[in-house]
C-alpha cells in the first residue's frame, strides 16, 4: 500500500500525486498505461466468468418491489471491447 496510510481526501496534494504516479507505475498498471499511450488493442479472453445484475421484482398484489439479485455462469467469453479508467 506504501504511501496510502489515510484516505485520499486527507492527503496533501503533493503525497496525492505521489501515491498516484505510484499506482500508475506499478503492474499491470504500467502495462496499461503503455498501451494506451500507443494505443494498442488487446483481446481478452475470460473463461467461467460469472455475470451478475439486479432486477426489480413486481413484488405481487400489495407487496413493496425490491431488488433481486441474479447471475448466470458463461463458459467462455471474448471482449471486443473494453473502456479503461486509470
Amino acid at each position: 500500500m506504501g504511501l496510502l496510510k489515510k484516505p485520499r481526501s486527507e492527503m496533501i496534494p503533493e503525497k496525492l500525486q505521489k501515491w498516484e504516479e505510484q499506482k500508475v507505475n506499478s503492474r499491470p498498471f504500467s502495462m496499461l498505461t503503455q498501451l494506451v499511450k500507443t494505443n494498442t488493442q488487446v483481446p481478452i479472453n475470460l473463461e467461467n466468468a460469472k455475470e451478475g445484475w439486479a432486477e426489480v421484482s413486481n413484488g405481487g398484489k400489495g407487496k413493496k418491489p425490491k431488488p433481486v439479485k441474479k447471475d448466470r455462469c458463461i463458459s467462455k467469453m471474448f471482449l471486443c471491447w473494453v473502456l479503461v479508467v486509470l
